[in-house]
C-alpha cells in the first residue's frame, strides 16, 4: 500500500483532518478501466485523508486496516506533510528547480509542483505512477505556471531506464534534480532490488541532487499485522521494512540532519501543540555529493 500527508504537525489547509467518513453523495460510476471489485492502495489513501477519489471496496478496507492499527491515519497525514517540508526546503534552500516524483499517487492538496512552483515558479516536475486511476486525475497534476513546466509519464518505478529517458524530455539531467520517493519502494518486494532501482535513478542525477523518500516500517507489531491482512485482501501488497533497510536508500548520499527518522519529526514546523506524534513511517533526505 503506498506508504504515501499530520494530525498535531499544523493543521494543513486543505486535508479534512476529521475520521474518514463515507461520502453522502451518491457514488460516482467509475472509468472503465477502473476496477473497484479489489481495494486500491491510492484509494485507500486517499479516504484516509478525508478524500472522495475512492469506493465502498476501498472504504472497508481502510476500516479494517484503521481496526487494527488506527495510526495509518495519522500516518497519511504525517507523509503529505513532510512531503511539504521537503520540497520547500529544496526550493527555498537548496534552490533545486527540478523534481522527478515517482509514485505519485492521487492529486491532493499542495501536490509538489504547487509547493516548489510557489517558491519559484520556473520550477519543472515531472511526476510518474503506472496507476490507470492517477492517470485519469492527471490533467490535475499539470496545472503549470506560464514559466514552468509539468509532466505525466505512465511508467512503473521497476523500469528506471524509461522514466529517465521520458523525465529526459522536459529535465535538464546536467542540473540538480530532486528525486521524490514518497512511499512506493514498499511495493517492491527484495526480489525486485529495490535498492539497486534507487541507485540507477540516483546515478543518472548530477552532484547536487537530493534524495527524499519514506516507507513504512516493521517495528510496530500492529502495523505488521495491519498489513498482513491488507497483502491477502488481493491489492498489490506493501512491503514493511526494517529502520536499517529504509537507511540503507540513502548509502552513498548526504544524510541531512536529523537522519531517517519519524516523518512527523523530520524538521517539524514550529506549533503550539508542541512536536507532533510520532508515527510508524520513516523518512530522510539525502544529498549527492
Amino acid at each position: 500500500m503506498t506508504d504515501d500527508a499530520h494530525a498535531s504537525d499544523r493543521q494543513h489547509p486543505g486535508i479534512d483532518h476529521r475520521p474518514p467518513s463515507s461520502p453522502a453523495e451518491p457514488e460516482r460510476p467509475a472509468p472503465p478501466e477502473i476496477d473497484t471489485t479489489v481495494p486500491h492502495s491510492a484509494r485507500i489513501w486517499n479516504y484516509w485523508l478525508g478524500g472522495k477519489d475512492n469506493y465502498p471496496v476501498d472504504r472497508k478496507a481502510g476500516d479494517e486496516f484503521t481496526e487494527i492499527f488506527p495510526g495509518i491515519v495519522d500516518a497519511a497525514r504525517a507523509v503529505r506533510h513532510f512531503l511539504a517540508r521537503a520540497v520547500r526546503h529544496l526550493a527555498e534552500d537548496v534552490g533545486i528547480r527540478q523534481f522527478l516524483d515517482i509514485g505519485t499517487g492521487l492529486p491532493t492538496v499542495d501536490n509538489t509542483h504547487e509547493i516548489a512552483q510557489r517558491v519559484a515558479p520556473e520550477s519543472r516536475i515531472v511526476y510518474v505512477d503506472n496507476d490507470p486511476l492517477v492517470l485519469a486525475h492527471a490533467r490535475a497534476l499539470l496545472t503549470s505556471t506560464a514559466e514552468g513546466a509539468t509532466d505525466y509519464i505512465d511508467a512503473d518505478v521497476r523500469d528506471p531506464d524509461r522514466i529517465l529517458e521520458a523525465a529526459a524530455e522536459t529535465l535538464d539531467f546536467g542540473r540538480p534534480v530532486g528525486l521524490m520517493l514518497m512511499g512506493i519502494m514498499g511495493h517492491l518486494d527484495d526480489r525486485d532490488g529495490p535498492h539497486a532501482i534507487v541507485r540507477r535513478l540516483l546515478d543518472a542525477l548530477p552532484s547536487g541532487s537530493h534524495l527524499v523518500l519514506n516507507d513504512g516500517t516493521d517495528a510496530d507489531p500492529k502495523r505488521r499485522e495491519a498489513h498482513q491482512r491488507y497483502n491477502r485482501g488481493g491489492a498489490v501488497p506493501y512491503h514493511l521494512r526494517s529502520p536499517e533497510e529504509i537507511t540503507r536508500f540513502f548509502d552513498g548520499l548526504e544524510l541531512l540532519e536529523p537522519g531517517v527518522v519519524p516523518v512527523s519529526q523530520w524538521r517539524p514546523e514550529h506549533s503550539p501543540f508542541g512536536l507532533p506524534p510520532r508515527v510508524e513511517t520513516l523518512g530522510g533526505m539525502g544529498r549527492k555529493p
